[in-house]
């Protein structure tokens, strides 16, 4: 999606109230209007179309917009139904709430939706990676290619196996590994790269697998961002040898904590379900079932790495709604980018046309030549106005772990550096209502608008 110039549409926002953000409580409080906590998983109706100045909201409705204070929108809480909670309710009352049937249905079904033959359930997307790597036999001394924009589980993993995590710099329109970074930190001890799938952006996997095939090493893709998104036709989860996903609480589609290892490698995929059960012999899940023995053997020191059933029916409930709720957080995402991308001094996200994005995060970019207050000042005002945001993420390479350990410097890392400097997350979920959409857009342009250099 490009950044457009011109701002008049969002402009529109504010120049139909005859208030500002300044005025008095008692007249902010008499402008309060009534609020649905509804939503559809739709395009927004042409009738409440805002990304023109003829269809604004009207002037009442901009006013209450400007400060939701006393009625903060949450960053990204999940989208939970009735049918959902009933799905746990009755693994509850079935008698059996660990692994189980729920369990091997659940990792049936994503399988079936990611393209690939064999999916490993597990209690986090974290796990995944850890036994992708595992099952990988990765070594100490052995060298893993991580992007340094990802959150920190990406590289922890490779320092489980005493391994050293080396961190590379991304692409700028996508903030996804750079390849060209990748392939100049390749040594003779690398064995693997993880790419990042970055906010449900697809990281450049054409790229990324020949350079792996090049050197012999394995591709073990982080997709925790990327469920139901895709890359030149096919599902992100069938992209590399491995992939993690991620069904945390903020993911497209949660089961609370969980995730899944994903691969066409019969091997891998028996070598992950026996570790992530203290490395008990195939099938010992079932020891306590009336389909089971007793008998089974330890073949490695595994981990507790298992999904209950209670996840398992919660996910296999969600799954009904994953293409709904994508569908709803790309209008959320277009909505954003029609309005917001009229600002100079705002960069939208970019989607390239091979990819089909999955607005896990919509992350949105300053342009700090137009502004006169930088990213931190600009996040702490949209904040104090009702609006939750987020910043993702902190370059790994400036913690102190990764400093001190491996002397990382921004220097290395240009692009990185610069783009957490000016970036934030806006809300995005399947669950935001037309008003919250319309309100984190009439706040951010409004505190924008104010800090105009």
């Amino acid at each position: 999606m490009e950044c457009l110039h011109g701002d008049s549409r969002a402009d529109a926002y504010l120049q139909q109230t005859p208030t500002s953000h300044d005025q008095s409580s008692s007249s902010k409080s008499q402008q309060q209007i009534a609020r649905t906590n509804t939503h559809r998983y739709t395009e927004f109706e042409p009738s409440r179309d805002i990304s023109t100045v003829a269809n604004a909201p009207t002037a009442s409705d901009i006013a209450t917009r400007l400060d939701r204070a006393a009625n903060p929108l949450a960053f990204a809480p999940p989208d939970i139904n009735e049918a959902d909670i009933q799905a746990v309710v009755d693994v509850l009352r079935s008698g059996w709430i660990t692994t189980g049937s729920r369990v091997r249905e659940f990792e049936r079904l994503i399988a079936d939706i990611s393209g690939v033959t064999h999916a490993v359930a597990v209690n986090s997307g974290t796990a995944a990676l850890h036994l992708g790597l595992e099952a990988i036999g990765l070594k100490p001394g052995d060298e893993v290619i991580v992007p340094t924009t990802t959150f920190t589980a990406t590289a922890e993993v490779v320092r489980y196996f005493d391994a050293r995590p080396v961190l590379v710099d991304v692409e700028r329109d996508t903030l996804c590994l750079d390849p060209a970074a990748a392939e100049a930190a390749i040594t003779e001890r690398t064995r693997a790269i993880i790419p990042v799938h970055f906010a449900g952006h697809a990281a450049d996997m054409d790229a990324v697998t020949a350079l792996a095939s090049q050197h012999g090493l394995a591709v073990v893709a982080d997709a925790a961002h990327g469920f139901s998104g895709s890359y030149k036709g096919r599902p992100t989860g069938s992209l590399g040898d491995i992939s993690a996903l991620s069904f945390y609480a903020t993911k497209t589609i949660t089961t609370g904590e969980g995730g899944m290892l994903l691969t066409e490698d019969e091997q891998v995929a028996d070598r992950a379900r026996v570790m992530s059960l203290h490395g008990m012999s195939r099938d010992a899940w079932k020891r306590y079932s009336g389909s089971g023995t007793w008998r089974y053997d330890v073949i490695a020191p595994g981990y507790k790495y298992n999904l209950t059933d209670m996840a398992a029916a919660l996910g296999i409930s969600q799954l009904s709604r994953a293409s709904a709720m994508l569908a709803r957080r790309t209008a959320i995402a277009r909505r954003y980018s029609e309005v917001l991308g009229h600002i100079p001094a705002l960069e939208t996200p970019t989607t390239r046309p091979e990819v089909l994005h999955s607005w896990h995060l919509y992350v949105i970019r300053l342009n700090p030549g137009r502004l006169a207050l930088g990213r931190d000042e600009i996040v702490e005002r949209i904040q104090k106005r009702g609006i939750n945001l987020s910043v993702h993420f902190i370059p790994l390479h400036r913690f102190t772990y990764f400093r001190t350990m491996y002397g990382y410097e921004d220097g290395a890392f240009p692009v990185a550096s610069a783009e957490f400097e000016r970036c934030f997350s806006l809300p995005i979920y399947s669950a935001m209502s037309d008003d919250d959409v319309d309100d984190v857009i009439a706040i951010v342009t409004d505190v924008i608008k104010a800090a105009r250099a």
